[in-house]
């Protein structure tokens, strides 16, 4: 079979692109159709987006629904920049911007998104670096990158899933790893990319956020090849800018679609925080930052801190007048109008949920421009200032009224304790050498993949492995599966048979 003529579909590895034969057509449909196969895609129904699927009581989205909305977006975005003459040319410049690349990019963006979601992250990034000793941690984005080029199978070799040079590329929103790629690394840059930074409590463990580990780093040079000379090194490709972008607004709509079905979203809890501010923006302003701490829970306090962290980080773009006409439109729409009628589960209420979601993704998706010269903080594809704003308003409302829930954190120390405790069983049971042969095939097989990627003089490198190994393995159960586990490992569960060992 002849080479695709677009240099973005090749698999970079040898120079030859993979074989189509069980699919016609573009090959980054196909790219689309092997991602939809994969079971990793398949579990992601079992994995939290905010809460646990099964914790809440009613139907909210999880990662795999959370995927899916992002995919319709993000095809949505391009097809409109792919249709507007005003860009094409400036698209063609930076490396194109194809329908198919952006769905399936999206469609994979969050297979690596470990059980508990983003708590999960953080607590397997914690037990990584600090029990197993991997410098590189975890990261839910470096996760789903190392599944796609590594970990899942095709056919007799791990491969990954074998997807093209472009879509590797537009899953990257971080193309960098932890520490030290590309050189200068761009958490040295000031300010950083978004995502960049070390955190402020480890200034000394790397970005916070990055797209893959450094056992996936010569993948990412080859999927980022094609575009070289056409963007930064560490800049998006415009294709992960349109996933990135679409990544947002949805989680920005859904998650305020989620909570008003709970019954969590109150409107007088909101409409005191969104009006104390407007009433009060001057005298709000006016206050110092520890005179600000010191009435945090004060309404319109928590939404003035919001409105400074934007100026902090986001100068570039932050605007007073963009900020405050954003929380106005935010009030009407939410508080003067989702939130006036609480849900009954009615036709009728589902079919206002539908239409308040509708018009939210429409004015989003009209608002997105192109620039060839963005800011370090953003990629080349971005939304108009106004919209830009009243996302992080919207994105304000489910932090203030859901995360910074003391019921929420309750269940999510629950389930910090329940990974670690996960973690560590797995561990004593690797180094249990009468074991061996009793270990899940899974977590065996991984261990061998992890080996082999470490080179034969790396210290300690059987224990690297295992560590690695048990990441991968736990990162890719389900919330009911890492459960059912625990349960099985601790002699709580009267269960013989499970299916905890799928993966």
């Amino acid at each position: 079979m002849d080479l695709p003529a677009d240099p973005r579909a090749r698999r970079l590895f040898g120079g030859s692109a993979r074989a189509l034969g069980d699919l016609a057509g573009s090959p980054f449909r196909a790219d689309r159709d092997r991602i939809v196969a994969s079971p990793f895609f398949a579990r992601l129904g079992g994995v939290t987006q905010v809460v646990s699927p099964g914790g809440s009581g009613l139907l909210v989205h999880n990662r795999l629904t959370h995927s899916l909305k992002v995919a319709q977006v993000a095809r949505a975005i391009a097809e409109r920049l792919t249709a507007d003459t005003r860009w094409r040319d400036l698209l063609e410049k930076l490396g194109g911007c194809d329908p198919d690349v952006v769905e399936a990019a999206a469609l994979a963006h969050d297979l690596g998104h470990p059980p508990f979601g983003h708590l999960g992250e953080r607590v397997l990034d914690r037990l990584a670096r600090q029990r197993l000793g991997l410098a590189d941690g975890f990261e839910g984005n470096a996760q789903s990158y190392r599944i796609v080029t590594s970990t899942e199978i095709r056919g007799a070799a791990t491969t990954g899933l074998d997807l093209t040079a472009a879509v590797r590329a537009a899953m990257l929103k971080y193309p960098w790893t932890r520490l030290d790629h590309p050189d200068p690394h761009p958490r040295h840059l000031d300010p950083p990319p978004r995502g960049a930074a070390a955190p402020p409590d480890d200034p000394d463990s790397g970005s916070a956020k990055f797209g893959a580990y450094r056992t996936e780093l010569t993948d990412l040079r080859q999927a980022r090849e094609p575009f070289a000379g056409r963007i930064a090194d560490w800049q998006q490709t415009v294709e992960a800018s349109v996933m990135d972008t679409a990544d947002d607004i949805a989680y920005a709509i859904h998650d305020v679609e989620d909570f008003y079905r709970v019954g969590v979203l109150q409107q007088g809890a909101v409409a005191a925080e969104l009006m104390a501010w407007q009433r009060e923006n001057g005298h709000f302003r006016a206050v110092t930052e520890p005179a600000l701490a010191g009435v945090a829970r004060r309404p319109g306090a928590a939404i003035e801190r919001l409105r400074r962290q934007l100026h902090r980080k986001d100068g570039w773009i932050a605007d007073d007048e963009a900020f405050a006409a954003a929380v106005e439109h935010v009030r009407q729409e939410l508080v003067e109008g989702l939130l006036a009628v609480p849900f009954d589960g009615s036709i009728e209420a589902e079919q206002y949920v539908a239409r308040f979601s509708a018009r939210w993704t429409t004015r989003f998706v009209d608002a997105i421009t192109v620039t060839d010269a963005p800011s370090v903080r953003s990629g080349h594809v971005l939304l108009a200032p106004a919209q830009w704003h009243e996302v992080q308003v919207l994105k304000f409302v489910h932090h203030r009224f859901v995360l910074a829930r003391p019921d929420l954190a309750l269940h999510q120390r629950g389930q910090a304790r329940l990974l670690g405790a996960l973690v560590e069983a797995l561990w004593e049971w690797l180094l249990d050498p009468e074991e061996e042969s009793r270990l899940p095939r899974r977590l065996h097989d991984l261990v061998e993949l992890a080996e082999a990627e470490l080179h034969p003089r790396t210290p300690d490198r059987i224990g690297r492995a295992r560590g690695r190994a048990i990441v991968d393995f736990v990162a890719q159960l389900t919330d009911g599966q890492a459960v059912a586990m625990l349960d099985a490992l601790s002699g709580r569960s009267g269960a013989l048979w499970t299916d905890a060992f799928v993966l």
